[in-house]
Parts: C-alpha cells; sequence; structure tokens
C-alpha cells in the first residue's frame, strides 16, 4: 500500500488510485467536493483520471448548504 495524508491525517491508497475512487470511498459525494492536491486546485471533470501518488498531500473541502 501506498500512504497520502489528507486534511491532515497519514491514508492508505491502492496504487494508481483515482481521485474520484478515493473521494466515494470516504462516502463523499465528487460533486459536492473541492479537492487541492500538492497545493493545487484540481479541475473536477479531472477527478476520474487523476492518479494519486506515494507521499502526495490532498485537501479536500466540502461544500454544505443550510441555514
Amino acid at each position: 500500500m501506498k500512504h497520502i495524508i489528507c486534511n491532515g491525517e497519514a491514508k492508505e491508497i491502492k496504487p494508481d488510485m483515482l481521485l474520484i475512487d478515493f473521494i466515494r470511498g470516504l462516502d463523499l459525494n465528487p460533486d459536492t467536493v473541492v479537492a487541492e492536491c500538492n497545493g493545487k486546485i484540481l479541475r473536477r471533470k479531472d477527478y476520474d483520471t487523476f492518479k494519486l501518488h506515494e507521499g502526495a498531500v490532498l485537501e479536500l473541502i466540502r461544500f454544505v448548504g443550510g441555514g
């Protein structure tokens, strides 16, 4: 297994894991998540092709509605 840092916590990932699969594995809806990897904001349309690499620093931000 490989490791990344996601929102400050170490996480294990499978080799060649796609960002969209990682997000779904956290039970999050990819349409409601903004992802930043190694300081670069990723386009949502690229989530299904972006591969996570060993040592990546990932920040996931979720937007929720309410009042």
